[in-house]
Protein backbone atom coordinates (compact mmCIF):
# COMPACT_ATOMS: atom_id res chain seq x y z
CA UNK A 1 0.00 0.00 0.00
CA UNK A 2 3.20 2.15 -0.44
CA UNK A 3 1.27 5.26 -2.09
CA UNK A 4 2.63 8.65 -3.88
CA UNK A 5 1.19 11.92 -2.23
CA UNK A 6 0.31 13.27 -5.92
CA UNK A 7 -2.07 11.16 -6.86
CA UNK A 8 -5.64 11.62 -7.10
CA UNK A 9 -7.79 11.03 -3.76
CA UNK A 10 -9.36 8.00 -4.94
CA UNK A 11 -6.03 6.29 -5.64
CA UNK A 12 -4.01 7.37 -2.77
CA UNK A 13 -5.38 3.79 -1.23
CA UNK A 14 -5.78 0.92 -3.77
CA UNK A 15 -9.28 -0.46 -3.91
CA UNK A 16 -7.96 -4.11 -2.34
CA UNK A 17 -10.24 -6.04 -0.17
CA UNK A 18 -9.59 -3.85 3.50
CA UNK A 19 -9.91 -7.79 5.24
CA UNK A 20 -7.39 -9.32 2.81
CA UNK A 21 -5.29 -11.27 4.99
CA UNK A 22 -1.78 -9.83 3.13
CA UNK A 23 -2.39 -6.34 4.94
CA UNK A 24 -0.80 -5.56 8.01
CA UNK A 25 -2.99 -3.78 10.65
CA UNK A 26 -1.73 -0.39 9.88
CA UNK A 27 -2.45 -0.94 6.02
CA UNK A 28 -6.19 -2.68 6.74
CA UNK A 29 -7.06 0.53 8.75
CA UNK A 30 -5.79 3.17 5.96
CA UNK A 31 -8.07 1.17 3.53
CA UNK A 32 -10.83 1.67 5.72
CA UNK A 33 -10.85 5.04 6.26
CA UNK A 34 -10.50 5.69 2.55
CA UNK A 35 -12.81 2.97 1.38
CA UNK A 36 -15.10 1.84 4.00
CA UNK A 37 -18.35 2.57 5.38
CA UNK A 38 -19.27 5.46 8.15
CA UNK A 39 -18.88 2.82 11.03
CA UNK A 40 -15.62 1.00 9.15
CA UNK A 41 -14.52 4.63 8.91
CA UNK A 42 -15.19 5.96 12.30
CA UNK A 43 -14.02 2.64 14.36
CA UNK A 44 -10.54 2.62 12.20
CA UNK A 45 -10.25 6.66 12.94
CA UNK A 46 -11.12 5.76 16.96
CA UNK A 47 -8.60 2.29 16.54
CA UNK A 48 -5.07 5.11 15.25
CA UNK A 49 -6.76 7.70 18.33
CA UNK A 50 -6.46 5.12 21.02
CA UNK A 51 -2.90 3.94 19.78
CA UNK A 52 -1.68 7.51 19.88
CA UNK A 53 -3.12 8.26 23.08
CA UNK A 54 -2.32 4.66 24.85
CA UNK A 55 0.81 5.61 27.31
CA UNK A 56 1.78 2.11 26.98
CA UNK A 57 3.13 2.07 23.75
CA UNK A 58 6.64 3.40 22.82
CA UNK A 59 6.90 6.58 20.66
CA UNK A 60 8.70 4.38 18.40
CA UNK A 61 6.13 2.44 17.67
CA UNK A 62 3.75 5.22 17.09
CA UNK A 63 6.51 6.54 14.70
CA UNK A 64 6.45 3.00 12.60
CA UNK A 65 2.57 3.31 12.42
CA UNK A 66 3.14 6.84 11.49
CA UNK A 67 0.86 8.17 13.98
CA UNK A 68 3.53 10.15 15.93
CA UNK A 69 2.14 13.75 16.61
CA UNK A 70 4.75 16.27 15.09
CA UNK A 71 5.26 17.75 18.61
CA UNK A 72 6.66 14.27 20.01
CA UNK A 73 8.70 13.98 16.44
CA UNK A 74 10.81 16.92 17.37
CA UNK A 75 11.32 16.05 20.97
CA UNK A 76 12.52 12.36 19.94
CA UNK A 77 14.69 13.61 17.44
CA UNK A 78 16.28 16.29 20.10
CA UNK A 79 16.87 13.48 22.80
CA UNK A 80 18.70 11.82 20.43
CA UNK A 81 20.79 14.72 19.24
CA UNK A 82 21.42 15.49 22.94
CA UNK A 83 22.50 11.79 23.44
CA UNK A 84 24.57 11.34 20.72
CA UNK A 85 22.26 8.35 19.71
CA UNK A 86 21.89 8.00 15.78
CA UNK A 87 23.32 10.61 13.05
CA UNK A 88 24.61 14.05 13.92
CA UNK A 89 22.57 16.70 14.39
CA UNK A 90 21.22 16.61 10.94
CA UNK A 91 19.10 13.55 11.95
CA UNK A 92 16.90 16.64 13.44
CA UNK A 93 16.03 18.21 10.91
CA UNK A 94 15.29 15.73 8.25
CA UNK A 95 12.37 13.51 7.44
CA UNK A 96 12.70 10.67 5.00
CA UNK A 97 16.05 9.06 5.62
CA UNK A 98 15.30 7.34 9.02
CA UNK A 99 14.14 3.55 8.94
CA UNK A 100 12.37 1.34 11.22
CA UNK A 101 15.42 -0.09 13.15
CA UNK A 102 15.64 -3.37 14.41
CA UNK A 103 14.88 -2.42 17.92
CA UNK A 104 11.92 -1.13 17.28
CA UNK A 105 11.04 -4.28 14.97
CA UNK A 106 11.78 -6.18 17.68
CA UNK A 107 9.82 -4.69 20.02
CA UNK A 108 6.57 -4.19 17.45
CA UNK A 109 6.83 -7.62 17.26
CA UNK A 110 6.60 -8.22 21.01
CA UNK A 111 2.89 -6.17 20.72
CA UNK A 112 1.45 -8.09 17.56
CA UNK A 113 2.59 -11.38 19.32
CA UNK A 114 0.57 -10.17 22.76
CA UNK A 115 -2.11 -9.83 20.62
CA UNK A 116 -2.33 -12.72 19.07
CA UNK A 117 -2.03 -14.58 22.27
CA UNK A 118 -4.07 -12.50 24.44
CA UNK A 119 -7.16 -11.66 21.96
CA UNK A 120 -6.74 -13.95 19.06
CA UNK A 121 -5.90 -11.46 16.41
CA UNK A 122 -3.41 -12.36 13.84
CA UNK A 123 -1.73 -9.02 12.33
CA UNK A 124 1.22 -8.94 10.13
CA UNK A 125 4.13 -6.32 10.22
CA UNK A 126 5.04 -3.64 8.08
CA UNK A 127 7.82 -4.02 5.62
CA UNK A 128 11.43 -4.34 7.14
CA UNK A 129 13.40 -1.08 6.32
CA UNK A 130 10.10 1.50 5.53
CA UNK A 131 11.02 4.62 6.60
CA UNK A 132 8.59 6.59 9.23
CA UNK A 133 8.52 9.77 6.94
CA UNK A 134 6.77 7.43 4.03
CA UNK A 135 4.26 5.80 6.89
CA UNK A 136 3.39 8.91 7.69
CA UNK A 137 2.89 10.51 4.15
CA UNK A 138 0.56 7.47 3.83
CA UNK A 139 -1.72 8.00 6.82
CA UNK A 140 -1.83 12.10 6.05
CA UNK A 141 -3.03 10.37 2.32
CA UNK A 142 -5.33 8.29 3.90
CA UNK A 143 -7.38 11.35 5.88
CA UNK A 144 -6.95 13.53 2.95
CA UNK A 145 -9.08 11.31 1.16
CA UNK A 146 -11.33 10.76 3.83
CA UNK A 147 -12.35 14.78 3.26
CA UNK A 148 -12.94 14.24 0.29
CA UNK A 149 -15.35 11.56 0.13
CA UNK A 150 -19.70 12.90 0.37
CA UNK A 151 -20.57 9.39 1.77
CA UNK A 152 -19.08 10.04 5.66
CA UNK A 153 -21.57 11.93 8.18
CA UNK A 154 -19.87 15.27 9.83
CA UNK A 155 -19.66 13.78 12.83
CA UNK A 156 -17.41 11.27 11.70
CA UNK A 157 -15.43 13.37 9.44
CA UNK A 158 -14.82 15.83 12.74
CA UNK A 159 -13.01 12.82 14.31
CA UNK A 160 -10.80 12.57 11.37
CA UNK A 161 -10.27 16.09 12.04
CA UNK A 162 -9.45 15.63 15.56
CA UNK A 163 -7.00 13.09 14.36
CA UNK A 164 -5.26 15.34 11.14
CA UNK A 165 -4.84 18.25 13.94
CA UNK A 166 -2.21 15.83 15.86
CA UNK A 167 -0.41 14.75 13.25
CA UNK A 168 -0.36 17.86 11.29
CA UNK A 169 3.48 19.14 10.54
CA UNK A 170 4.12 22.35 9.16
CA UNK A 171 6.47 20.94 6.57
CA UNK A 172 6.03 21.02 2.89
CA UNK A 173 7.44 17.82 2.77
CA UNK A 174 5.01 15.68 4.36
CA UNK A 175 1.91 17.87 4.13
CA UNK A 176 2.25 19.24 1.13
CA UNK A 177 0.73 21.11 -1.91
CA UNK A 178 -1.39 18.37 -3.06
CA UNK A 179 -2.45 18.28 0.24
CA UNK A 180 -3.78 21.84 0.25
CA UNK A 181 -5.18 21.19 -3.50
CA UNK A 182 -7.01 18.09 -2.31
CA UNK A 183 -9.07 20.19 0.79
CA UNK A 184 -9.10 23.09 -1.35
CA UNK A 185 -11.05 21.41 -4.02
CA UNK A 186 -13.19 19.85 -1.50
CA UNK A 187 -14.01 22.97 0.06
CA UNK A 188 -14.98 24.56 -2.92
CA UNK A 189 -17.79 21.86 -3.17
CA UNK A 190 -19.04 22.39 -0.10
CA UNK A 191 -19.08 26.16 -0.54
CA UNK A 192 -21.20 25.17 -3.81
CA UNK A 193 -23.72 23.30 -1.72
CA UNK A 194 -23.77 26.01 1.03
CA UNK A 195 -25.07 28.18 -1.59
CA UNK A 196 -27.68 26.47 -2.07
CA UNK A 197 -28.95 26.52 1.23
CA UNK A 198 -28.93 29.92 1.68
CA UNK A 199 -31.54 29.85 -1.36
CA UNK A 200 -33.15 26.63 0.34
CA UNK A 201 -35.65 26.05 3.06
CA UNK A 202 -33.84 27.30 6.29
CA UNK A 203 -31.29 30.58 4.98
CA UNK A 204 -32.78 32.27 7.93
CA UNK A 205 -31.01 30.00 10.67
CA UNK A 206 -27.94 29.49 8.58
CA UNK A 207 -26.07 31.77 10.13
CA UNK A 208 -27.00 30.60 13.72
CA UNK A 209 -26.44 27.36 12.82
CA UNK A 210 -22.75 28.17 11.27
CA UNK A 211 -21.62 29.75 14.22
CA UNK A 212 -22.74 27.21 16.95
CA UNK A 213 -20.90 24.62 14.57
CA UNK A 214 -17.90 26.57 14.45
CA UNK A 215 -17.49 26.81 18.29
CA UNK A 216 -18.38 22.62 18.22
CA UNK A 217 -15.85 22.19 15.12
CA UNK A 218 -13.10 24.41 17.00
CA UNK A 219 -13.46 22.22 20.29
CA UNK A 220 -13.44 18.99 19.08
CA UNK A 221 -10.55 19.42 16.98
CA UNK A 222 -8.47 21.42 19.24
CA UNK A 223 -8.96 19.22 22.38
CA UNK A 224 -6.29 16.99 23.69
CA UNK A 225 -8.62 13.97 23.43
CA UNK A 226 -11.60 12.61 21.32
CA UNK A 227 -14.69 13.18 22.07
CA UNK A 228 -16.26 10.01 21.50
CA UNK A 229 -16.51 7.12 23.17
CA UNK A 230 -15.41 4.23 21.65
CA UNK A 231 -17.89 2.12 22.28
CA UNK A 232 -20.30 4.34 20.02
CA UNK A 233 -18.87 2.30 17.14
CA UNK A 234 -20.97 -0.85 18.67
CA UNK A 235 -24.23 1.30 19.19
CA UNK A 236 -24.05 4.07 16.39
CA UNK A 237 -26.40 6.63 16.06
CA UNK A 238 -29.61 5.79 14.01
CA UNK A 239 -30.12 7.55 11.03
CA UNK A 240 -33.06 9.61 11.00
CA UNK A 241 -36.17 8.28 9.53
CA UNK A 242 -36.75 11.25 7.44
CA UNK A 243 -33.38 10.34 5.17
CA UNK A 244 -35.05 7.32 4.03
CA UNK A 245 -38.41 7.82 3.62
CA UNK A 246 -39.69 11.50 4.22
CA UNK A 247 -39.85 13.17 0.18
CA UNK A 248 -37.13 16.07 -0.51
CA UNK A 249 -39.86 18.38 0.01
CA UNK A 250 -40.00 17.96 3.67
CA UNK A 251 -38.48 20.93 5.34
CA UNK A 252 -37.45 18.13 8.39
CA UNK A 253 -35.01 16.62 5.77
CA UNK A 254 -33.80 20.03 4.80
CA UNK A 255 -33.02 20.81 8.18
CA UNK A 256 -31.33 18.07 9.19
CA UNK A 257 -28.88 18.57 5.36
CA UNK A 258 -28.33 21.73 5.95
CA UNK A 259 -26.69 21.19 9.16
CA UNK A 260 -25.15 18.77 7.83
CA UNK A 261 -23.37 20.94 5.09
CA UNK A 262 -22.43 23.42 7.33
CA UNK A 263 -20.42 20.88 9.95
CA UNK A 264 -18.87 19.94 6.65
CA UNK A 265 -18.32 22.81 5.26
CA UNK A 266 -17.03 24.35 8.36
CA UNK A 267 -14.48 21.68 9.52
CA UNK A 268 -12.70 21.93 5.87
CA UNK A 269 -11.92 25.26 6.39
CA UNK A 270 -11.17 25.26 9.74
CA UNK A 271 -8.48 21.97 8.77
CA UNK A 272 -7.02 24.68 5.67
CA UNK A 273 -6.40 27.52 8.31
CA UNK A 274 -4.83 24.71 10.72
CA UNK A 275 -2.85 23.09 8.02
CA UNK A 276 -1.20 27.04 7.29
CA UNK A 277 -0.47 27.37 10.63
CA UNK A 278 -3.23 30.03 11.34
CA UNK A 279 -5.03 30.79 14.47
CA UNK A 280 -8.48 29.79 14.37
CA UNK A 281 -10.95 32.59 15.43
CA UNK A 282 -13.31 31.96 18.24
CA UNK A 283 -16.38 33.02 15.72
CA UNK A 284 -16.32 32.70 12.06
CA UNK A 285 -15.66 35.99 9.97
CA UNK A 286 -19.16 37.28 8.88
CA UNK A 287 -20.77 40.85 7.81
CA UNK A 288 -23.09 42.32 10.78
CA UNK A 289 -26.70 43.12 10.03
CA UNK A 290 -27.64 45.82 7.30
CA UNK A 291 -29.25 48.43 8.50
CA UNK A 292 -33.38 47.90 7.19
CA UNK A 293 -33.87 49.84 3.67
CA UNK A 294 -36.93 52.70 3.65
CA UNK A 295 -38.81 51.35 1.12
CA UNK A 296 -38.49 47.82 2.45
CA UNK A 297 -42.14 46.42 2.82
CA UNK A 298 -41.36 46.31 6.33
CA UNK A 299 -40.48 49.89 6.80
CA UNK A 300 -43.80 50.75 5.11
CA UNK A 301 -45.46 48.03 6.92
CA UNK A 302 -44.59 50.12 10.29
CA UNK A 303 -42.54 46.73 11.68
CA UNK A 304 -39.80 46.72 14.41
CA UNK A 305 -36.97 44.70 15.25
CA UNK A 306 -39.05 42.31 16.77
CA UNK A 307 -41.19 41.63 13.56
CA UNK A 308 -45.23 40.91 13.23
CA UNK A 309 -46.61 39.41 16.30
CA UNK A 310 -50.21 37.68 16.45
CA UNK A 311 -51.68 40.91 17.82
CA UNK A 312 -49.82 43.73 16.58
CA UNK A 313 -51.31 46.50 14.13
CA UNK A 314 -49.51 47.42 10.52
CA UNK A 315 -50.13 49.03 8.20
CA UNK A 316 -51.00 47.04 4.63
CA UNK A 317 -49.44 48.61 2.08
CA UNK A 318 -49.35 45.85 -0.82
CA UNK A 319 -51.50 43.74 0.86
CA UNK A 320 -53.52 41.39 -1.42
CA UNK A 321 -57.08 40.62 0.19
CA UNK A 322 -57.47 36.70 0.38
CA UNK A 323 -59.57 33.59 2.07
CA UNK A 324 -58.47 30.48 4.23
CA UNK A 325 -60.43 27.93 5.42
CA UNK A 326 -58.15 26.68 8.50
CA UNK A 327 -61.34 24.36 9.72
CA UNK A 328 -63.86 23.00 7.84
CA UNK A 329 -66.83 25.15 6.19
CA UNK A 330 -65.16 28.15 8.36
CA UNK A 331 -63.26 30.26 5.80
CA UNK A 332 -61.80 33.74 6.82
CA UNK A 333 -61.09 37.02 5.39
CA UNK A 334 -57.49 38.15 5.56
CA UNK A 335 -54.89 40.63 3.87
CA UNK A 336 -51.69 38.82 3.02
CA UNK A 337 -48.42 40.22 2.76
CA UNK A 338 -44.88 38.98 2.76
CA UNK A 339 -42.31 41.08 4.55
CA UNK A 340 -38.45 40.34 4.80
CA UNK A 341 -36.20 42.19 7.71
CA UNK A 342 -32.39 41.33 6.91
CA UNK A 343 -31.94 37.94 7.22
CA UNK A 344 -35.93 36.80 8.19
CA UNK A 345 -39.17 36.94 7.06
CA UNK A 346 -42.87 36.20 7.11
CA UNK A 347 -45.93 35.72 5.54
CA UNK A 348 -48.74 37.54 7.44
CA UNK A 349 -52.25 37.32 7.10
CA UNK A 350 -53.36 40.33 8.91
CA UNK A 351 -57.60 41.68 9.33
CA UNK A 352 -58.60 44.85 8.20
CA UNK A 353 -59.55 47.54 11.10
CA UNK A 354 -62.97 48.49 10.20
CA UNK A 355 -62.39 51.99 11.49
CA UNK A 356 -59.12 52.33 9.02
CA UNK A 357 -58.71 49.71 6.38
CA UNK A 358 -54.98 50.70 5.39
CA UNK A 359 -53.87 49.16 8.36
CA UNK A 360 -54.64 45.33 9.84
CA UNK A 361 -54.28 43.43 13.08
CA UNK A 362 -51.81 40.60 12.63
CA UNK A 363 -53.60 37.29 13.53
CA UNK A 364 -51.05 34.49 11.83
CA UNK A 365 -47.19 34.78 10.85
CA UNK A 366 -45.30 32.01 9.34
CA UNK A 367 -41.58 32.00 8.08
CA UNK A 368 -40.95 33.43 4.22
CA UNK A 369 -38.31 30.76 3.68
CA UNK A 370 -39.17 27.76 2.38
CA UNK A 371 -42.77 28.43 2.11
CA UNK A 372 -42.27 26.84 -1.40
CA UNK A 373 -45.45 29.15 -3.10
CA UNK A 374 -46.80 27.66 -6.20
CA UNK A 375 -50.09 28.41 -7.88
CA UNK A 376 -52.46 26.02 -9.01
CA UNK A 377 -52.19 24.13 -12.14
CA UNK A 378 -56.20 23.91 -12.70
CA UNK A 379 -57.39 26.65 -10.25
CA UNK A 380 -55.19 30.38 -11.40
CA UNK A 381 -56.60 31.57 -8.34
CA UNK A 382 -55.84 29.38 -5.39
CA UNK A 383 -51.97 29.89 -4.12
CA UNK A 384 -50.29 27.06 -2.43
CA UNK A 385 -47.91 27.47 0.22
CA UNK A 386 -45.86 25.28 2.16
CA UNK A 387 -45.77 26.42 6.26
CA UNK A 388 -42.55 24.54 8.37
CA UNK A 389 -41.45 25.83 11.35
CA UNK A 390 -39.44 28.52 12.90
CA UNK A 391 -37.12 26.65 14.43
CA UNK A 392 -35.06 23.33 14.17
CA UNK A 393 -36.96 21.09 16.52
CA UNK A 394 -33.81 19.75 17.49
CA UNK A 395 -32.23 22.85 17.96
CA UNK A 396 -35.14 23.94 20.42
CA UNK A 397 -34.35 22.23 23.73
CA UNK A 398 -38.23 22.71 24.77
CA UNK A 399 -38.73 20.83 21.73
CA UNK A 400 -35.92 17.90 21.17
CA UNK A 401 -37.48 15.53 23.75
CA UNK A 402 -40.35 15.00 21.07
CA UNK A 403 -38.39 15.68 18.13
CA UNK A 404 -36.35 12.74 19.41
CA UNK A 405 -39.47 10.31 20.00
CA UNK A 406 -41.33 11.40 16.76
CA UNK A 407 -37.84 11.06 14.58
CA UNK A 408 -38.69 7.54 13.16
CA UNK A 409 -42.24 8.94 12.01
CA UNK A 410 -43.19 10.71 8.94
CA UNK A 411 -42.96 14.80 10.25
CA UNK A 412 -45.15 16.61 7.89
CA UNK A 413 -45.32 20.64 7.04
CA UNK A 414 -48.36 22.95 7.04
CA UNK A 415 -50.23 23.83 4.00
CA UNK A 416 -51.85 26.68 3.37
CA UNK A 417 -54.73 27.57 0.53
CA UNK A 418 -55.18 30.88 -0.42
CA UNK A 419 -57.75 31.89 -3.02
CA UNK A 420 -57.70 34.93 -4.36
CA UNK A 421 -60.61 36.93 -6.16
CA UNK A 422 -58.89 36.61 -9.32
CA UNK A 423 -56.25 35.37 -11.21
CA UNK A 424 -53.93 38.50 -11.21
CA UNK A 425 -54.25 38.96 -6.82
CA UNK A 426 -52.88 35.23 -7.45
CA UNK A 427 -50.02 36.53 -9.67
CA UNK A 428 -49.33 39.80 -7.57
CA UNK A 429 -49.07 37.75 -4.29
CA UNK A 430 -47.16 34.98 -5.79
CA UNK A 431 -44.18 38.05 -7.00
CA UNK A 432 -44.24 39.75 -3.84
CA UNK A 433 -43.31 36.57 -1.96
CA UNK A 434 -40.71 35.55 -4.68
CA UNK A 435 -39.22 39.42 -4.53
CA UNK A 436 -38.98 39.17 -0.44
CA UNK A 437 -37.80 35.65 -0.32
CA UNK A 438 -34.63 36.69 -3.03
CA UNK A 439 -34.14 40.01 -0.53
CA UNK A 440 -33.69 37.36 2.24
CA UNK A 441 -31.51 35.08 0.17
CA UNK A 442 -29.61 38.32 -0.75
CA UNK A 443 -29.20 39.41 3.28
CA UNK A 444 -27.98 36.16 4.08
CA UNK A 445 -25.43 35.38 1.31
CA UNK A 446 -23.57 38.87 1.88
CA UNK A 447 -23.66 38.25 5.50
CA UNK A 448 -21.51 34.82 4.67
CA UNK A 449 -19.42 36.66 2.51
CA UNK A 450 -16.63 36.86 4.09
CA UNK A 451 -16.70 33.05 4.38
CA UNK A 452 -17.39 31.98 0.97
CA UNK A 453 -14.57 34.73 -0.69
CA UNK A 454 -11.81 32.82 1.23
CA UNK A 455 -11.88 30.19 -1.49
CA UNK A 456 -10.68 32.93 -4.03
CA UNK A 457 -7.86 33.18 -1.10
CA UNK A 458 -5.06 30.69 -1.41
CA UNK A 459 -3.16 31.82 1.69
CA UNK A 460 -6.26 32.55 4.05
CA UNK A 461 -4.73 35.21 5.46
CA UNK A 462 -7.11 37.55 5.34
CA UNK A 463 -9.77 37.09 8.07
CA UNK A 464 -10.88 40.40 8.34
CA UNK A 465 -14.19 41.28 6.33
CA UNK A 466 -14.03 43.58 3.12
CA UNK A 467 -16.80 46.11 2.62
CA UNK A 468 -19.85 44.22 0.66
CA UNK A 469 -21.20 45.37 -2.47
CA UNK A 470 -24.32 47.47 -2.73
CA UNK A 471 -26.95 45.04 -3.40
CA UNK A 472 -30.04 46.71 -5.29
CA UNK A 473 -33.09 47.21 -3.30
CA UNK A 474 -35.27 46.29 -6.26
CA UNK A 475 -34.24 42.95 -6.32
CA UNK A 476 -36.38 40.85 -9.21
CA UNK A 477 -37.82 38.10 -8.06
CA UNK A 478 -35.86 34.92 -9.96
CA UNK A 479 -38.96 32.51 -11.84
CA UNK A 480 -37.01 29.71 -10.87
CA UNK A 481 -38.24 29.37 -7.04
Amino acid sequence: MATSSHVHPQDLVTQNDCNGSHLALREALLCYITTGDDVQVLGSLSVLATLLQTKELDESMLDALGILPQRKQHKKLLLQALVGEGSDEEQLFSRGSSTVNDGTSTELDGYLQRLKEQYGVLCSFLERGTSPHVNRCQVLDALVSLFCRSNISAETLWDGGWLLRQLLPYSEAEFNSHHHELLKGSYKNCTSALLQEIRGVWPDLLITVLCDEWKKCKRVIEASSPRKDPKCILLPVQKSFSEDVISGESSFTAGDRMCESVKVFVLLLQLQMFSLGRVLPDHPPTFPPSNIPENSRARAAGLDISGPKPGTELRLVDAVPCRIAFERGKERHFSLLAISMGTSGWIVLAEELPVNRQFGVVRVAAPLAGSNPRIDEKHSRWLHLRIRPSALPFMDPSKSGVYNKVKSKALVDGRWTLAFRDEESCKSAFSMILEEMNLQFNEVERRLRPLLDLERDSDFSNLSPRPPKALSSNTTASNSL
